[in-house]
């Protein structure tokens, strides 16, 4: 994909972004695109965290992916920093085209420049084409995940 830019996301993404992240069956049930208003909030809480990087991927002047990685220092492996991504989606006209592989591969970069030794992700159970592609990636399902709403 030529000019392809990766780049970190700005206030003016967000509409983009939501509407991505909206746009699968389980997205539908959980995102509302059109009540902004909370996606802004949350947007000026990770651009004021020096340890998230909520991107972009930029295609001829449209956004057509995104991922939100997280730089996590602990005392765990030695006090090894990791880093977690979360809410990759790319544009349903874009998919298949090698998008999500080129913005895992930045997401994994960007992870080792930071100095993480280990970099994780959780996929709903129900997304068995993307544990494929993350398989696929060089990922290891090698622990169950657990989540509580509150």
């Amino acid at each position: 994909m030529n000019d392809l830019e990766i780049r970190r996301a700005t206030a003016v993404d967000v509409p983009d972004i939501v509407a991505m992240l909206a746009d699968d069956p389980l997205g539908a049930e959980r995102e509302s695109p059109d009540d902004l208003a909370p996606y802004l909030a949350a947007f000026a809480r990770v651009e004021g965290d020096p340890h998230q990087h909520l991107v972009v991927a930029v295609h001829n002047r449209r956004v057509i992916g995104t991922l939100h990685l997280t730089v996590i220092p602990g005392l765990s492996r030695r006090g090894a920093t990791r880093a977690l991504i979360e809410a990759v989606r790319v544009h349903a006209d874009a998919r298949g085209s090698g998008l999500g592989t080129h913005l895992i591969e930045w997401a994994v970069a960007e992870s080792r420049r930071q100095g993480c030794a280990l970099v994780q992700l959780t996929s709903d159970v129900t997304r068995t084409d993307a544990h494929r592609f993350y398989e696929r990636l060089g990922f290891t399902a090698s622990h169950v995940g657990f989540k509580m709403a509150l």
